[in-house]
């Protein structure tokens, strides 16, 4: 874990165990007076895929991006309680929130590629970072877009605009570019909810694999998606978490009788 902190001398972080990558402990969310999300205590596995699933409105998405500090960008948004990455409270006011999103990178809805070529985008970030070495960059670039699965259809064209990529390749990219830094934890805010069906099975089976090294949230209202690929599952509903445990039994025998209304799509 690279130093996340701003000062050098900070309390030890607390112990966890290892199979937790993330703990929250009384998590809540606000925007302002109105509070989005309440007191979530949850756990996230270490290799394992976390589905974030509910109706819209209902919390996901703010609590997505409050584990990397996203929503420090809403003047508005606040947040109360403890998030723990490897025993390190994250909303820490001391936290270095731009290494903290290297450590726990984002990967959002819509394709966000810069408007220059294909190699432009995977070395912006490793530049600002400090690395100019040009074999380093390029080892990277193939690493990266190799892990996915885009490598073999782009390493003809680095040079080419990735704006005259498709939808699929253009997401793919986006989460080669966020490889590239080298992050534990990868967030995906409904990363092929803008594809086609094909891009979204190419998008599914990327995640599946990268889950060997990496641990992953993602939010999803696919509910054949959370069930292919992720281990675990949590409910959200109007800011509160309901339910969480494996994704089978979230979505065979569900503990909440919400839960199963949900699935069964009863409302949402």
């Amino acid at each position: 874990m690279i130093n996340l902190m701003e000062k050098e001398k900070m309390e030890q972080p607390i112990s966890v165990p290892r199979q937790h990558v993330l703990e929250m402990r009384d998590l809540s969310i606000f925007y302002g007076e109105k509070q989005a999300v309440y007191h979530v205590n949850m756990d996230i596995e270490k290799n394992a895929v976390t589905a974030l699933i509910g109706p819209s409105g209902c919390g996901k998405s703010t609590f997505l991006r409050n584990i990397n500090r996203m929503n420090d960008l809403i003047p508005s948004a606040r947040s109360e309680g403890v998030i723990l990455y490897e025993g390190l409270n994250i909303l820490d006011s001391k936290i270095n929130v731009v290494n903290l999103r290297r450590e726990i990178g984002m990967v959002f809805q819509k394709p966000n590629p810069f408007p220059k070529s294909i190699y432009h985008n995977m070395t912006h970030a490793l530049k600002y970072a400090g690395e100019r070495r040009k074999a380093v960059l390029d080892e990277l670039v193939e690493e990266s877009l190799t892990k996915a699965a885009l490598w073999d259809e782009v390493k003809d064209r680095l040079h080419s605009s990735a704006l005259s990529l498709s939808g699929g390749q253009q997401q793919r990219l986006c989460i080669a570019r966020t490889l590239a830094m080298k992050p534990a934890v990868l967030l995906l805010d409904e990363p092929a909810s803008a594809l086609d069906p094909i891009s979204n099975g190419k998008i599914e089976e990327l995640i599946t694999e990268l889950k060997k090294e990496y641990s992953i949230v993602i939010v999803t209202h696919n509910m054949q998606q959370a069930l292919r690929v992720s281990d675990r599952t949590a409910f959200f509903l109007n800011g509160d978490l309901v339910e969480y445990g494996q994704t089978e039994q979230i979505f065979t025998s569900p503990k909440h009788q919400k839960t199963e209304d949900y699935i069964n799509g009863k409302f949402g």
